[in-house]
This record gives structure tokens, C-alpha cells and sequence, in this order.
């Protein structure tokens, strides 16, 4: 007779664990069964006690959205509420950084019918615009941008345009500089009052290399096999590390600071004591995840057609040279593999942005051309160029990059095309014309990555930060958006509309109209 299997015991929960002293309520609209079921898991087993309804008891309460908030709870007893009222996003960030991250960027509005000064201000700016096509007491959905919708839609068709093209990018800045460079380029008053600065002074150099490069092949590591949760994770530590102005010696010196969950601190320890991880030996031993990982460093494959591509039995990139599913733009990104993963260097990368504001200034006099990504963000050398470009008078844009990339081409600046879409004739897609394509430094042949956005004038400013980055500041701005009611991509900040059972609510036609990233 076969013995009976038994039950593998949940491990015993932790009263010291990270969270401690919560007792928390969950709202389970819109939520898979599975995913409540880890999370309450989770939350026992570290330290926090479960409520099964909302009672004075509760310290915290978790929702998807303010939608599956206000269908589960009525108004009165969250107006009597008095604790913490959080996305579940606020758990997720936490479990990943193995410390409980600051609440600010996640709370959840809990009076329907209030707005606070923040909410306030945006209401009476956009009191004049036609409030039919939205509901102005829409509350928080889960945001991400119009760029990102598109890259996973079409991920098969470009990749990973985070790695390859938006760079969003090697490293962090929450903060910017308050000086700014500005180009002779542009220097005209109207100019100005477009915010039209160029780039951010060159930031000192990281002292801890030898930590935030094994992070960085961590976070490729993790994004080609499709988990972006520990991708992000490693890439927020990077933020963090590259800035300190002192070279760590001991995880003592970090444990205190954000991202840096105990996790975290044990790689430190580790890297600084043997000078590598083994985690990352681990990776990089294994043949599949080594593959997986290479094979997703080419523009235009994402982590699916990489896999797809290792299970077909290709195991280098000259294996993939006489493979005939690929597309026009990956089979490009493979025969430039070598060039595009080799930096420009900031000098180059200046000049670049000369050539291009002249080039620009011929064809339509009053363009405005402001290389953004990393070189925006004052890093030594750049990945690619993202060239964002505008023109005060709000109509001049309209048809200009066609003639541009023409001119381009011709100058042999230009050599290969990515993608090219155009929409500011049409007023399609918000206006927004696009090319991705590989150019040259004038006297070489080495081709780098380079990518132009065009925007109508009363977009320009959440165009330049979305594509200033990095990718941590846009996903912070957003969530600080989606908890006041609204939702931001590059092309504006919407009111959100209402969704039902608790889904998510899709954005409203008006965007706030605001001048600069400043927002005046």
C-alpha cells in the first residue's frame, strides 16, 4: 500500500518579520485568486495578521483601484477610516526590495467626491475643456504609458525597445540638476519659453562599478527571460549605489537606504568580499539562460522569440544568420550587434546633437532638437540618441520628419531603418511621428542606435520627460498620477474614467496642457 502523502506545512510566521504590527484588509475585486492567496501567504508569514473584514482593527487596506475600493466599501466607513488606504503595487515593490518601501507614490484616495490641492489645481485647468468625454471624479487605475502599451503589443515586431531604444536607461536619476546646459543652438526667447534646455551637467563617476555591473547583467539577465519584477529590482538597487560618494566596503554602509532590501545587502556583502556572486556564475554556467540572455541583446528580439529561438536549437548568433523568421529590423539589429552595443561617448554625442539642431534649423527655421536618454541625464557615454524634437508655433512639425530623414539619409548620417510611423498630418496616434534607424558619426562607418519622436508643441513637455527618463522617475511619476486620479504617458496627463468590477478604466480624451516638464 502506498503511503499517504502529507501536506507540506506553510512556513511558521515571523512576529518580527517586515510587516510587522499591519493588519491589513483586502479588497479582492479584480484580483486572481491565486495572486490574493500568495499575498496573504506572504503577509502571515511576515508578521502581519489578515482581516476578513473592514474593523477598527485594520491598519491597512489594499485595493487593485479606487473602482474595486468603492464597489466593495461604502463611502461612510472609509470616511470614518483612519488607517492606510494602498495599491497593491505598494506589496509587490515591498516583497521585492525585502523592505517595506515608503507608501507616498501608493496611496489611494478614499473621499469620492473630494480632491486635495493637488487634485484641485488640475480640476480648474481643466475646467474649460469638454468634460463630456470624461468623468472629473475618476479616480486611481493602474497606469502605464502609451510607449510601453505599444512595446508589448508589438513586442515580437521591435523587442525590447526598453533596452534598445527608449533607454529608460543603464542607470537612475530621481533628481535633476538645477543647471542646466544650453545649446547656441537655441537661444531664442520663444525657445526658451519652451523649456528647451540641453542637457543635464556630466554627473561624477560611479565608485562602485564592481557592484552595479553585476547588477546590470543581472537586470539583462532577468528581463530576456521575461521577469521584469526582479529586473526592475536589481535596476532600482543600481539607482541607488552608482550615486554614493563613498566606495562601499561592508552591506552596513547600504542597509538603510531604499531598494536595498536584505537580499540586496547579502549580493552586496558578497561582491565586496570575493569581488563576484554567485548567482550570477550560476546564470551565466547555465546554457539556456546564457543563450536566452544573448539572444535578447539583439534589437528587435524580445524574450518570447528568444525562447522560441533556443528551442529551435540555435545556440550562438551566427546560428541565427540563416535563420528566415526573422524580421527586416532583427535581422539589421544582428548584423549590427557588435556597433550597437558600443557607447557613444558624450563628446560624440554632443556634436551629434549639433549636426542634427543645424540640419533641423535649415529645413524649418525655429526647430527645436534636444537629445534626451542618458546623455540628457549628464551619464559619460550613451547607448543610443533619443533625439526629441518640437516647434513653438504648434503647426511646423506636422510633415517634418519625412523631410528630415531624407536630408539625413543623404548626409549618410542616416544609414538603416528600424521603424518609421507618421501620424502629425493625420492627427492620428495624438500627432506623434516616430523613426528608429541606426546612424554614423560623420567619417565612420559604426553604426549606432538613434531614434527621433516628433511632438505637436502642447504635448512636448511629456514627451521630453518621458523620453529624459529614466525609467524609475516615469514609473514614480506615474504611480504619483494614477493616486490622484489620473494617468500619464508621453503624451499627456489624462483624468481616468471609471471601469466596472473593478477593472481598470481607460484614460480620458483631455490631457492637461502644460508648458514645460515643470509644469508651467
Amino acid at each position: 500500500m502506498a503511503p499517504k502523502r502529507t501536506k507540506r506545512k506553510s512556513p511558521s510566521p515571523d512576529p518580527q518579520g517586515m510587516f510587522a504590527g499591519m493588519t491589513v484588509f483586502l479588497i479582492e475585486d479584480g484580483v486572481q485568486s491565486l495572486r490574493l492567496q500568495i499575498w496573504k501567504q506572504k503577509l502571515v508569514q511576515m508578521g502581519a495578521k489578515v482581516e476578513t473584514q473592514l474593523s477598527e482593527k485594520v491598519s491597512h487596506v489594499f485595493a487593485i483601484s479606487s473602482d474595486a475600493l468603492f464597489h466593495h466599501v461604502d463611502d461612510d466607513r472609509l470616511a470614518r477610516f483612519k488607517g492606510h488606504v494602498l495599491l497593491y503595487q505598494w506589496l509587490e515593490e515591498s516583497l521585492a526590495a525585502g523592505e517595506k518601501v515608503s507608501e507616498d507614490f501608493y496611496i489611494l484616495k478614499v473621499d469620492p467626491e473630494g480632491f486635495d490641492i493637488f487634485d484641485k489645481s488640475l480640476k480648474a485647468k481643466l475646467a474649460n475643456r469638454n468634460s463630456s468625454s470624461y468623468d472629473e471624479h475618476s479616480h486611481c487605475k493602474r497606469i502605464k504609458s502609451s510607449h510601453e502599451e505599444k512595446k508589448q503589443t508589438n513586442e515580437e515586431k521591435k523587442g525590447d525597445i526598453e533596452t534598445n531604444s527608449v533607454s529608460w536607461a543603464s542607470n537612475t536619476e530621481p533628481h535633476f540638476p538645477s543647471s542646466l546646459t544650453n545649446s547656441p543652438e537655441i537661444s531664442s526667447t520663444q525657445d526658451k519659453d519652451v523649456g528647451m534646455q540641453m542637457s543635464f551637467q556630466y554627473s561624477p563617476p560611479d565608485l562602485n562599478k564592481g557592484i552595479t555591473e553585476i547588477f546590470g547583467k543581472l537586470v539583462n539577465i532577468y528581463r530576456a527571460l521575461g521577469d521584469d519584477r526582479r529586473s526592475f529590482s536589481y535596476y532600482k538597487a543600481i539607482a541607488v549605489v552608482e550615486k554614493l560618494p563613498f566606495k562601499v566596503e561592508s552591506a552596513d554602509q547600504v542597509k538603510d537606504l531604499p531598494g536595498i532590501g536584505k537580499s540586496m545587502q547579502d549580493h552586496i556583502q558578497e561582491i565586496v568580499t570575493t569581488g563576484k556572486l554567485s548567482k550570477l556564475e550560476q546564470f551565466e554556467t547555465d546554457e539556456k539562460v546564457k543563450t536566452i540572455t544573448l539572444f535578447g541583446e539583439v534589437w528587435g528580439i524580445g524574450p518570447a522569440t528568444a525562447l522560441k529561438l533556443y528551442e529551435k536549437g540555435h545556440r550562438t548568433l551566427d546560428d541565427l544568420k540563416n535563420e528566415d523568421s526573422l524580421t527586416n529590423a532583427q535581422v539589421i539589429g544582428l548584423k549590427y550587434f557588435d556597433d550597437i552595443k558600443t557607447r557613444i561617448p558624450r563628446h560624440e554625442a554632443q556634436e551629434m546633437e549639433l549636426v542634427l539642431q543645424k540640419v533641423a534649423e535649415d529645413i524649418i527655421p525655429g526647430m527645436v532638437v534636444v537629445c534626451g536618454g542618458s546623455y540628457r541625464r549628464g551619464k559619460a557615454s550613451c547607448g543610443d540618441l533619443d533625439i526629441v524634437i518640437t516647434h513653438p508655433d504648434g503647426k511646423s512639425h506636422k510633415g517634418f520628419l519625412q523631410n528630415y530623414v531624407k536630408r539625413l539619409k543623404e548626409m549618410k548620417l542616416l544609414r538603416e531603418d528600424l521603424i518609421f510611423s507618421t501620424h502629425s498630418e493625420e492627427g492620428t496616434d495624438s500627432g506623434v511621428d516616430t523613426y528608429f534607424g541606426l546612424c554614423t558619426y560623420p567619417g565612420r562607418e559604426l553604426r549606432h542606435r538613434i531614434d527621433f519622436k516628433v511632438y505637436p508643441r502642447d504635448i512636448y513637455a511629456f514627451g521630453l520627460i518621458a523620453w529624459t527618463g529614466n525609467d524609475v522617475l516615469n514609473r514614480r511619476l506615474r504611480l504619483l498620477a494614477e493616486s490622484k486620479g489620473y494617468r500619464l504617458d508621453d503624451t499627456g496627463l489624462f483624468p481616468a474614467t471609471h471601469g466596472s468590477g473593478g477593472k481598470r478604466g481607460s484614460r480620458g480624451t483631455a490631457s492637461l496642457k502644460l508648458e514645460t516638464e515643470g509644469g508651467v
